[in-house]
């Protein structure tokens, strides 16, 4: 019998390794395409010195981001050297140079590039009836043939071309399938779908993305990419309703910083993905990095991350409300949905304030070494809302004087 039943655990033991290979086989990879340094640095004040950029980009590729957008070439030589410097360190990723639909700008892009072991070219032109009108003057058609034209040409020096429908979200679904449909025939290896102004809803969003999937005949030769502004707070969300609709790029930045509201957050859209097992959508993300990294573009561009900010702000896992805490005590995913070791975080942080119970009390004496009763916790207890009332928060090194002052 004993045989038997130590058969079948190790028979039951290779059926869960087989089902468990199975389900990671199955799940499609989802691209990250960290614009950091190129977009996030649009911000106004945060302009980075190129040493500045290469720190950062070495920690992006060993981060396991798969495209590194370094920076836009033709705009400034500052910009120039530091999209060459980083293509030389790079060992990983794609590290790519963003134009317009100009041959100048592409020229200086392929320069720039030509020491990248896996090098990408990112063109393209407004494609809403606002920007065609307004901002180049000029008609659908000769929109359409400069994006042609300018994928066409790009193809000729690199043979991973992305290309951007620059205020997709406001463009009108038919045109922008047929844009779509021309530059993947001129050799456009990914198509980037941007909400330029951030105006998407969720639902109209992933109706687009959907819209394109089905309706653009070669599709199948090129990645959608989602980039999302945050302009109504919807960056995040607009980009996981772009990756459940048949996207598998996702462009964003480093704590969402970028252009006015900022851009997707690189940290939100790879754990929405990692805690919905469910969407069966991967990242390369190594997650344990992402505080790190998080605090070094912070300190670089000197742009302090908001407490209440998800996964990376400092009060992300911390609690200080007596209800939550207690739960947490007991188990931390009461009101957690994730291990916090996972992102980098040493461990979920109780505060003591005027709203803390006895339980987050007792729990936070008894790790300075005061072991309390209850008729002692509740002497004490009386003694810390006196204390916490007069103070917005109550530190470990205040606990033993609260604790004499209630006479145990």
């Amino acid at each position: 019998m004993v045989i038997i039943r130590d058969k079948f655990l190790l028979y039951f033991g290779y059926f869960i390794i087989f089902i468990s290979l199975y389900s990671f086989l199955m799940n499609e990879s989802v691209k990250i395409f960290d614009t950091t340094l190129r977009d996030g640095e649009q911000v106004p004040g945060c302009k980075l010195e190129t040493s500045e950029k290469l720190k950062i980009a070495e920690k992006l590729d060993f981060l396991g981001v798969d495209v590194i957008e370094a920076g836009f070439p033709v705009s400034s030589p500052g910009d120039y050297n530091s999209v060459v410097e980083i293509s030389k360190i790079t060992k990983n990723a794609s590290v790519c140079g963003l134009t317009r639909a100009v041959k100048k700008d592409i020229d200086i892009a392929v320069s720039a590039l030509h020491y990248a072991k896996r090098p990408r070219l990112h063109t393209g032109i407004g494609t809403s009836e606002s920007h065609i009108k307004h901002k180049f003057n000029s008609s659908r058609e000769k929109i359409l043939n400069r994006a042609v034209e300018a994928v066409k040409y790009s193809k000729k020096f690199i043979d991973d071309v992305e290309f951007y429908a620059e205020d997709a979200g406001r463009t009108e679904n038919e045109f922008l399938a047929l844009i779509c449909e021309k530059v993947i025939e001129a050799g456009a290896t990914v198509i980037n779908i941007p909400d330029t102004t951030g105006y998407c809803l969720p639902i109209e969003y992933g109706k687009k993305i959907n819209y394109l999937v089905n309706n653009v005949k070669n599709i199948d030769k090129a990645t959608i990419s989602c980039h999302c502004h945050n302009d109504l707070g919807l960056a995040t969300a607009n980009s996981i309703e772009g990756v459940m609709n048949g996207a598998r790029q996702i462009e964003c930045t480093i704590n969402g910083i970028g252009e006015r509201a900022g851009n997707t957050s690189l940290e939100e859209v790879v754990m929405v993905l990692k805690q919905h097992p469910e969407l069966k959508l991967d990242t390369n993300i190594n997650t344990k990095l992402l505080l790190d990294i998080s605090k070094i573009v912070s300190e670089s561009m000197g742009v302090v991350v908001q407490p209440n900010k998800a996964i990376v702000g400092a009060n992300a896992f911390a609690h200080s409300s007596g209800i939550h805490q207690d739960g947490v005590i007991k188990k931390r995913e009461t009101y957690e949905i994730i291990n916090p070791n996972d992102v980098g975080v040493d461990e979920s942080s109780i505060v003591l304030t005027a709203r803390s119970g006895r339980a987050a009390l007792a729990y936070k004496a008894k790790n300075i070494g005061f072991e309390l009763s209850k008729i002692q916790l509740d002497k004490v207890y009386s003694q810390f809302l006196e204390f916490a009332d007069k103070n917005k928060e109550v530190k470990d090194t205040d606990l033993p004087n609260i604790i004499q002052l209630a006479k145990i």
